[in-house]
């Protein structure tokens, strides 16, 4: 039977994983605490933070939470979790990692699907949320407006029309 403080922590573990979108992990071995309170720091700015794990509680979590099955991890292991922008915390984790060659981004989950290390390279290389969100919004509106316009067309020719030809009676009536 497990202690019972083992059980309070996975359980602990299973609701952060429960309450995020994703999941990175990370071997931080050989990060100075200096630079592992400034990686947090970054990660809280971003939405994210980073917790450090014990290898077996973060599998039996996971496997709670139905997660993918992660690999087998030795070292010492943190987790990446969030609120909603994968792309924020992934961005930080691989500036992070080119300042300080620390920590090593093993695996994620996002979206309950396992990415890999390159994979996680790429979502960092993706837009922010808030400028893919407007960009979206601005394709949307691109076939409103041409249709606002082309419907509004045939009024303004027609009063351009009359216009011009109010116009050239005016003048010949002078």
């Amino acid at each position: 039977m497990p202690h019972p403080a083992k059980a309070t922590i996975v359980d602990d573990l299973q609701q952060k994983l429960n309450a995020s979108p994703f999941l990175f992990v990370a071997d931080y071995t050989g990060l100075k605490v200096g630079q592992f309170a400034e990686l947090r720091n970054r990660l809280h700015n971003t939405g994210a933070r980073c917790h450090v794990v014990k290898n077996t509680f973060l599998r039996r979590a996971a496997k709670e939470a139905g997660l993918p099955e992660l690999a087998e991890f030795k070292g010492q292991t943190a987790i990446i979790v969030g609120d909603k922008d994968v792309a924020a915390a992934a961005k930080v984790l691989k500036t992070f990692s080119a300042e300080f060659k620390k920590p090593e981004v093993k695996t994620g989950i996002v979206d309950k699907m396992v990415v890999s290390t390159d994979q996680i390279k790429a979502i960092a290389d993706l837009p922010s949320r808030e400028v893919l969100l407007a960009t979206f919004l601005g394709v949307l509106n691109a076939p409103a407006s041409k249709l606002v316009r082309v419907l509004n067309e045939p009024a303004s020719s027609l009063a351009r029309l009359l216009k011009a030809k109010a116009e050239k009676d005016g003048a010949a009536a002078a």
